[in-house]
């Protein structure tokens, strides 16, 4: 072990000292604004050196005296050579190949970007991608996805929980600038404590990810960038009101504090205190709740010895009240008298990254992550109770060099998590301690033009899971222009929170029972080990003179061991493992095309095959569609036309049958049918941009007013045996809609 260790840490060849060459690559366009071009090629002239620009349209490329011509290529704009005399920086424009109004548009319209270039089947939703939607949290900030599925968890949290690939959350890695946040106590909720005012991008990658961020994940990484205080605006105040009686409440305030520190402070607020119940079954269709989450967020950059870091302080208080109308908690909390319930979270955390750029040596690099936080859940559901408590610390050590030449670039370094559970279930008080240290390799080659690599392996020594290795490998091959074949394959592994995992039992009246709880470390049971494995091709083309790409890909995933979680038997929940024969395959084929200018749309279809092996056989797992289409359509004017500019975007989505779990033992009076009916919603928002400092946008969730009647099971005897509210299909509330203000001065 010390010796991997040792040659994972050392093997990293340092080549010979040479200056670096920083630029900037922008679009040209009428109004000459900074619009970055993304993903454009970069490299020396008869050279392999060369690099590709990030999100805001930069690049770093080693620079020598004998390089002279620098090349910047991109699909769809003229390809450009300039000669270079020094490592000053530049910034250069790109001129598109076809007219200028219609590129600017296209642009401007890229919300949501695929790379070309990438071994890692990776695409990044912007903010303006954001703003198509409300967006109030990260957990509504996929609407417009058709990558991400997005259902509620139950008839009476009103949590939304997200699946990738067939799987929900807890096999994705969701993380806030690359560190793991979404994990643990806030698996059922954390996706909420994240406004979506707060977010500057998110990046999305199907199959394992990289192993620099942790062995856990398994359908797909999610990674989600906040606003830095040097980009983001002065002030910014976006304030959300919803038909639904919703309110909610985003500043941003930054200021630079001297030369090289700058800070923001970022305030969130919402509320919903109106008592509905659309369907008349005396429950809450959604519940009353408040929220405040405040977050100081500093920035310090020396460019001239090489460093930039991040630090972040936040707090947040989150309570929920649900359950019947006439529900009084400070009367009826833990009694027959109405059924109700209360979540209550206060989480503090703070994160930080500092990374340094050998000036020397510019390819050197080394980055810090840490994080501590402590997350406190006090909850009640009818009868039962639910605390727990959960204090995290995590830690990554990343260190970034090249070998003999910019093609072939390296990551290793060391990790570390330490995570301490206290959880009290009904009379049952469950606690423990993790810990792991791993240390990784990830190696690079990419030559631009044809072919990228990424393998990587970890090796972690983990107190409960014990010793194990990761690998994992992506590669891209681009055989003819504007293509991108893609394959991967890779372990994940992870231990099951069984309860925070699946908090909607609770607000059943369903028996729990771990089958087999002997022999594992964690409730008794043994931890999750699946194989993701993933082919995706991606197209650009012409269409009628008008550009457009295509996606498709497959992917599977073949658990070794799984924690099954059984709904089978309608007066109880189940965990217990079960080896092999549970799969989820995942087929989806999207297109995007700019139909006319200023006019984009996507479509997509989706197939899920998601089946599990329980102890009565192979099932499909409840409550997955097999079948899903998807429709984005968005129009946005001219801002130098008439009446300014204006924006309009529309959502459909239509989800094919599901599986309801077993009820044939209930009596007849609670018993479904197989499967559920199909669903189709409708969204759409229209936003009018004023001036760069004012706009007002409009909007409607399901304005089709679909609703599912009757999501509660056994409604009219919540202390009965044959209550549950976990059949949910489709939405509930009906019809809802919002409006809301964005002011900023830049």
């Amino acid at each position: 072990m010390k010796k991997l260790l040792y040659i994972i840490l050392l093997f990293p060849l340092i080549g010979l000292s040479q200056d670096t060459l920083n630029g900037t690559i922008l679009e040209e366009n009428k109004e000459n604004e900074p619009i970055p071009v993304v993903g454009a090629n970069v490299y020396w002239l008869d050279t392999t050196i060369g690099a590709v620009t990030d999100i805001d349209g930069k690049f770093s490329i080693p620079y020598k005296s004998e390089y002279t011509k620098l090349v910047v290529s991109y699909v769809g704009y003229k390809t450009d050579t300039i000669t270079v005399s020094s490592a000053k920086a530049i910034t250069h424009w790109l001129k598109p190949t076809s007219e200028l109004d219609e590129i600017t548009v296209t642009s401007r319209k890229q919300a949501t970007s695929k790379s070309y270039l990438k071994a890692t089947n990776t695409f990044t939703v912007s903010s303006d991608e954001l703003l198509k939607a409300a967006c109030c949290n990260l957990s509504e900030s996929f609407e417009t996805n058709p990558s991400i599925d997005v259902n509620f968890a139950d008839a009476v949290s009103g949590t939304r929980q997200i699946k990738m690939l067939g799987l929900t959350s807890p096999y994705i890695l969701i993380a806030t600038e690359n560190i793991p946040t979404v994990r643990g106590a806030s698996q059922a909720y954390g996706l909420t404590f994240t406004p979506g005012t707060w977010v500057e991008s998110i990046q999305i990658t199907k199959g394992m990810g990289s192993v620099v961020n942790g062995y856990e994940s398994i359908a797909g990484q999610i990674n989600a960038e906040l606003q830095k205080p040097t980009k983001d605006d002065k002030l910014f105040v976006n304030f959300y009101g919803a038909s639904s009686e919703r309110m909610e409440l985003n500043t941003h305030f930054n200021t630079k504090v001297s030369d090289k520190w700058s800070t923001g402070l970022y305030l969130h607020g919402n509320t919903h205190q109106k008592e509905h119940d659309v369907n008349n079954d005396n429950f809450l269709d959604m519940p009353k709740y408040h929220q405040i989450n405040v977050m100081n967020r500093w920035q310090y950059t020396d460019t001239e010895k090489g460093f930039v870091g991040f630090f972040n302080f936040r707090f947040l208080t989150d309570e929920k009240q649900t359950g019947e109308l006439d529900f009084n908690p400070d009367t009826d909390k833990l009694t027959t008298n109405a059924w109700g319930s209360e979540i209550d979270t206060k989480r503090f955390d703070f994160s930080g990254k500092l990374g340094y750029v050998n000036p020397e040596i510019p390819w050197q690099s080394v980055g810090v992550q840490f994080a501590v936080s402590n997350h406190q859940q006090d909850s009640y559901f009818g009868l039962r109770q639910y605390d727990i408590e959960h204090n995290s610390i995590y830690s990554n050590i990343i260190y970034n060099s090249i070998i003999s030449d910019s093609r072939h670039k390296i990551k290793t370094g060391l990790s570390f998590t330490y995570d301490h559970y206290d959880e009290f279930v009904e009379d049952t008080v469950y606690e423990r301690t993790d810990n792991s240290l791993g240390a990784f390799f990830e190696y690079n080659f990419d030559n631009l033009d044809k072919f990228n690599l990424t393998a990587g392996l970890r090796v972690d020594n983990h107190n409960k899971l014990g010793f194990f290795v990761t690998p994992r490998f992506h590669a891209r091959y681009t055989p003819w222009e504007k293509s991108a074949f893609r394959a991967s394959f890779g372990r994940g592994k992870r231990s099951a929170n069984i309860f925070a995992e699946n908090q909607s039992l609770f607000a059943t009246s369903r028996a729990i029972n771990i089958i087999g709880a002997n022999g594992g470390e964690i409730y008794g049971l043994d931890p999750e080990i699946a194989w993701n494995y993933g082919l995706s091709y991606l197209q650009g083309f012409n269409l009628f003179g008008r550009k457009a790409d295509v996606t498709v890909d497959f992917y599977r995933t073949d658990f070794q061991n799984q924690v099954v979680v059984d709904w089978e038997n309608p007066q109880e929940i189940s965990f217990y493992n079960l080896e092999n024969d549970s799969y989820a395959n995942s087929f989806q084929t999207e297109l995007n095309y700019n139909a006319f200018e200023h006019f984009d749309v996507r479509l997509a279809y989706k197939y899920y095959d998601v089946k599990t092996k329980y102890q009565t056989g192979k099932a499909i797992r409840p409550l997955t569609p097999q079948h899903r289409f998807f429709a984005n359509a968005g129009y946005e004017t001219h801002p130098n036309d008439a009446g300014g500019l204006w924006k309009f975007d529309a959502t459909f989505n239509w989800l094919g049958e599901q599986r309801f779990a077993s009820t044939t033992s209930n009596p007849v009076e609670y018993q479904l049918p197989e499967n559920s009916p199909t669903v189709a919603t409708l969204n759409a928002q229209v936003t009018k941009v004023f001036s760069p400092k004012f706009e007002v946008y409009l909007g409607g969730e399901n304005i089709t007013n679909v609703r599912q009647d009757n999501p509660i099971l056994g409604a009219n005897d919540p202390f009965g045996s044959n209550f549950d509210s976990t059949f949910v299909y489709g939405p509930i509330f009906g019809s809802m809609y919002y409006a809301g203000l964005r002011f900023r001065i830049k």
